[in-house]
């Protein structure tokens, strides 16, 4: 088995795994199993299983970070000086970016979406650590669109916001196939992943582009 096709078989398999049961519940002897190899190779290639998890996200981080830099060089090309976006059309820069590379890879976004969520909601401080080391230059410049796009919105509330923005991502694609079944139940309707992308865009727009309030909650 030559070496490529080793770490193909390793990265695909956990992949899948990882995004079906979380990282702390996979082990590699269960990865090596799905990926037909022995723990010597995962060790040769990979080294530790935190290192395996960062390289399961560079696969997708890697194609995406590129695309991302490709259409902002297009949009800022296309910018007067001193022209700012709208909100909408940089979130219609990220999601087209994700389907992009994601398919570049022949992945799709549902599996991505999980692999992030699960990042927020299990205990990998060094993977976040290493995706901020690694792809922290391209974040940065995607938010400093996205902020000069609310400059009278408090630093705060665009921080909720963005975070909103991945929790409502990150559950639509993540689960689509879930949703995607309930409205064929409840409803007798189909929608496919790209309409369902424009619907999510809209949302996403809205939701920044809200007006703030001084509310609080009892």
């Amino acid at each position: 088995m030559a070496n490529g096709d080793t770490v193909e078989r390793i990265l695909r398999a956990a992949t899948i795994l990882f995004a079906e049961r979380g990282f702390a519940e996979t082990s590699l002897r269960t990865i090596t199993g799905m990926a037909d190899v022995n723990l010597a190779a995962v060790n040769y290639h990979f080294g530790t299983k935190k290192s395996l998890i960062q390289a399961v996200f560079s696969q997708f981080l890697s194609p995406f970070c590129r695309e991302l830099e490709r259409r902002l060089n297009d949009m800022e090309s296309s910018l007067s000086p001193g022209q700012v976006p709208g909100a909408e059309r940089l979130l219609r820069i990220l999601i087209d970016s994700l389907t992009e590379s994601v398919h570049s890879i022949n992945e799709k976004p549902q599996r991505f979406m999980r692999l992030l969520g699960l990042a927020y909601t299990q205990s990998q401080q060094h993977l976040r650590t290493y995706l901020s080391h690694t792809y922290g230059s391209t974040y940065n410049r995607y938010i400093g669109w996205l902020k000069r796009t609310q400059p009278g919105l408090d630093p705060i509330v665009f921080y909720w916001r963005l975070n909103f923005i991945l929790g409502a991502s990150i559950f639509t694609l993540g689960s689509f196939e879930s949703i995607q079944a309930i409205l064929r139940e409840d409803h007798q309707e189909e929608t496919d992943m790209r309409q369902a992308l424009v619907y999510l865009v809209d949302a996403l727009t809205g939701l920044l582009n809200s007006p703030t309030s001084e509310k609080t909650i009892a």
